[in-house]
């Protein structure tokens, strides 16, 4: 078992994490990924870790971030989460103590301690609220729904189920009901979790043969979060669990809220009873954010830390980052530790050159691109769709095909017929405007397009 001194500047606790992390990978990706790295500050129990370059922090973040934060929190329980940041600039050594605490004469952007940490009993971050939920014409629809659910809770909108890509805000809107419904009913007990830890709990009960203990622990909450439900899909046993945990809670006036990186019609191999309950309540998608909404989540991050973007530097960035939420606070992060470092505003090519360094290049998406997308959405055969074929399921999937070439791209109707096969420009105009038309009147034609466009 290996041994540490506490560490007492960031250099120290970043040398400390590097040599975990040296004993958990290999020589080559230790040297490649790890050498040039450094803590650039810590502020509320968040540590950002500063990168050398885009590939680095994307590859970082990705496969080795549950590493960093087990090593970091190994030597201070104090540490709550990691960020990541472009930074070439050498450390900064400032004075660190695992188990320093915010004091008295706080800052007006630290917390208290217990507004830090998630809360054990009902494993919510308390961090995530209404009011610090930037609403926006996108998420505008889930967010009403969510506040609709405080006046009755269990009664309105059950089960709430909020769908869309990654980084566009569902986990901070579900986790802001659950602490919205805590403050106002004190009573009622409130659990979050994703469908991970609910299914590795669901494992380790089975291994110990304390199945009775996992239901009895999970039946006694009034409100049930359970984030990510598209990793149970394919596990029958978690599914059945989930079904009847469900079933219990919903019986008793319970409120259900769950969050997917989909609609639950489009989960696969999600059972179908399962479907049938999720869709009972209120489904609703947060799609990627507009300029407008970008523009408003800037201002709100940068109120936060007491820096003022001109307007012109704001629109800037929110034009050209349109991405999700996650991505925007990135760059954002970026740029507030460059103002912090320099002790002064920054200019627009100066932004220019931090934003250049956090996008990734913009991917261009060809027919091909669609026509394997949509056959892969459909389960067909990438083929099919050129073949003369008119089978039913076949030629509905060429048609969606047809009509987002034409509706998204602005295709030519020739150019679409020659490269579906060689078709006719009329074909193409018929089939684009009978998708057209369906949409209309057809809910679930319309969440399918919805669903591939998200894809796409």
């Amino acid at each position: 078992m290996s041994t540490f001194t506490q560490p007492t500047d960031t250099k120290d606790l970043w040398n400390q994490v590097l040599g975990f992390i040296e004993l958990s990978v290999s020589k080559a990706i230790f040297k490649t990924w790890f050498k040039d790295t450094h803590i650039v500050k810590i502020e509320e129990g968040v540590v950002f870790v500063g990168v050398p370059n885009t590939f680095t922090k994307d590859l970082i973040s990705e496969k080795y971030h549950k590493l960093v934060l087990k090593s970091l929190r190994d030597i201070s329980y104090t540490i709550r989460s990691v960020e990541y940041l472009i930074s070439n600039r050498p450390p900064i050594e400032t004075k660190f103590s695992p188990y320093s605490q915010p004091q008295e004469n706080q800052s007006v952007n630290e917390l208290p301690l217990r507004d830090l940490y998630i809360n054990k009993d009902s494993n919510l971050n308390p961090r995530y609220t209404f009011d610090s939920f930037v609403v926006g014409s996108f998420n505008e629809l889930a967010y009403a729904a969510a506040q609709s659910i405080l006046e009755r809770p269990g009664l309105r909108y059950n089960p709430f189920f909020v769908y869309g890509q990654t980084g566009h805000g569902k986990t901070h809107l579900i986790q802001a009901v659950g602490n919205a419904i805590k403050n106002k009913y004190p009573d009622k007990k409130v659990f979050y979790v994703t469908s991970e830890r609910f299914a590795q709990d669901l494992v380790n009960s089975i291994q110990t043969n304390t199945v009775n203990n996992f239901k009895d622990k999970y039946r006694k909450y009034d409100v049930l979060i359970m984030d990510d439900v598209q990793f149970l899909s394919n596990k029958e046993k978690m599914q059945e669990e989930l079904f009847h945990l469900f079933n219990d809670i919903f019986d008793r006036n319970g409120q259900i809220i769950f969050s997917s990186d989909r609609h639950p019609n489009y989960i696969q191999s999600l059972a179908d009873r399962l479907k049938s309950r999720f869709n009972a309540g209120m489904t609703v998608d947060i799609p990627p954010p507009d300029t407008e909404s970008r523009i408003a989540i800037i201002k709100s991050k940068t109120s936060i830390n007491n820096i003022i973007l001109s307007d012109d530097i704001t629109s800037f960035i929110a034009t050209n980052i349109d991405g999700n939420i996650r991505e925007l606070e990135g760059a954002l992060n970026s740029i507030l530790c460059q103002i912090q470092v320099k002790k002064r505003d920054l200019t627009l090519q100066e932004i220019r050159e931090i934003i250049k360094n956090n996008i990734r290049p913009k991917k261009m998406v060809s027919v091909k691109d669609v026509v394997k997308l949509v056959a892969d959405f459909y389960r067909l055969d990438e083929e099919s769709i050129y073949r003369k074929s008119r089978k039913k399921e076949v030629v509905k999937p060429r048609q969606v095909i047809m009509y987002i070439l034409r509706e998204d791209f602005n295709l030519p109707y020739p150019a679409i017929g020659q490269k579906l096969g060689g078709r006719d420009h009329t074909t193409v105009i018929h089939s684009y405007e009978k998708i057209k038309e369906d949409i209309k009147n057809d809910h679930q034609l319309e969440q399918e397009i919805s669903q591939v466009r998200a894809l796409l």
